[in-house]
């Protein structure tokens, strides 16, 4: 017989929190470098990609979480039950090196933010950034929520930082409204802009928000899965639109403070820095490194989160946590050992990002489409025909890159 018990009703807060958490991952290290060299070379022009980025991510990550609630699986976990097993021994290899390219941008990013900070050395600031991802990594283990809270709080700061900086700065209403129009201006924008896609709708992020919804809350019907959908897609659009609205901030400030002084070269997280403390003062100095560092500490420990999750879905296997971070986390703390320009490592980095989004967004549009994996929760045509809009977008926009970069 059917459960008709009555079921105690959750506050609607309580319902909160994975989006935030997947959010993270759209603010990381990786947005600041290349917002901050979009906004000061090109001005307010590239805001129309943070604008479609984030439309897109919010798509993406409603599909992704509906997939948790759905089948009560992760995407990496169905990739393995509905794909045959080469096709998903591929996913999971690409996927590790993504990983990879995540961390770099993570940890340079936190360790540039202690430098600034602290005058800590790049290197020994990558080691503390990994201590401190596993202690917030920790909290895990006395439940989920403890965990999405604190990733919530790191949020809070970068976002309080972005806005501290804009009310100080300001900038020309008239002219950031333009930057809303599509356009390029050469190869070297169009290598920006998918900086800018591959560090906002980030791969891992796809696979980690399915997890992240999975057995949350057990639901016994599709009447109860349709109710949670609901309350996911409100914690997908407020985390998401604050996201974005920190993103667009990060531009805006570059162009107001950088371009329009004819400043174009600002190119670095350092640069920026002290373009902050000599143009505007300590104050907004200090707001940036310190959004940074919160930004740098949570996407570090949200990556790791989601390295697992990967693993564990793709090839149903597990390592030690410590033996998993210190793999993917030694091409950072090499680029921050042998002296690399770390600010261009992070854009590079995002561009690695970008060419990844597709093998974790075409297998997640397959399957969310499916009504036999989704059941009641099944992506409507329309929505289906929205997501491979957005696949094939950001897979042409990758192919006319690699084509402008080898035959320009």
């Amino acid at each position: 017989m059917p459960d008709t018990r009555r079921r105690p009703r959750l506050p609607p807060l309580y319902l909160l929190g994975p989006a935030f958490v997947a959010a993270i991952a759209y603010v990381d290290p990786g947005n600041f470098a290349t917002n901050i060299a979009g906004g000061s070379k090109y001005g307010y022009m590239l805001l129309w990609v943070l604008l479609a980025a984030n439309l897109m991510g919010m798509l993406v990550q409603t599909l992704s979480a509906k997939v948790g609630i759905a089948t009560g699986k992760t995407l990496p976990e169905l990739c393995r039950d509905r794909f045959p097993r080469p096709v998903t021994w591929g996913l999971w290899v690409q996927a590790e090196l993504i990983a990879m390219a995540t961390d770099l941008a993570e940890f340079v990013g936190a360790a540039i933010a202690l430098n600034l900070l602290f005058h800590v050395p790049l290197f020994a600031s990558g080691l503390i950034t990994a201590a401190v991802a596993f202690g917030l990594l920790a909290l895990q283990g006395r439940g989920y929520r403890r965990f999405e809270l604190a990733i919530t709080g790191m949020l809070a700061i970068i976002l309080l930082g972005f806005l501290y900086n804009t009310l100080r700065i300001g900038f020309d209403a008239g002219e950031a409204a333009k930057g809303f129009i599509p356009s390029f201006d050469g190869t070297e924008s169009i290598l920006l802009a998918t900086g800018i896609l591959g560090a906002t709708v980030m791969p891992h992020a796809i696979y980690l928000h399915s997890s992240l919804t999975a057995g949350r809350i057990h639901t016994r019907d599709d009447a109860e899965r349709r109710s949670l959908m609901r309350f996911e897609r409100a914690d997908v659009l407020v985390a998401m639109a604050l996201a974005g609205l920190v993103n667009m901030a990060m531009l805006i400030i570059a162009a107001s403070l950088f371009n329009t002084r004819g400043l174009t070269g600002i190119d670095s997280i350092e640069q920026a820095y002290h373009g902050f403390d000599v143009l505007v003062g300590g104050g907004a100095a200090l707001a940036f490194a310190l959004a940074l560092l919160a930004s740098g500490l949570a996407s570090s420990s949200v990556a790791t989160y989601a390295g697992q999750v990967v693993m564990q879905g793709f090839i149903n296997r597990r390592i030690a946590l410590v033996l998993r971070r210190t793999v993917t986390m030694l091409p950072a703390l090499i680029v921050l050992a042998v002296g690399v320009d770390p600010s261009r490592a992070l854009v590079l980095s995002q561009v690695v990002l970008s060419f990844g989004i597709p093998f974790a967004l075409v297998p997640l549009v397959l399957l969310s489409r499916r009504r036999d994996v989704m059941g009641d929760l099944v992506n409507h045509r329309a929505t289906t025909l929205a997501a491979w809009l957005v696949a094939a977008a950001i897979i042409a926009l990758n192919l006319f890159l690699l084509y402008e970069t080898f035959t320009g």
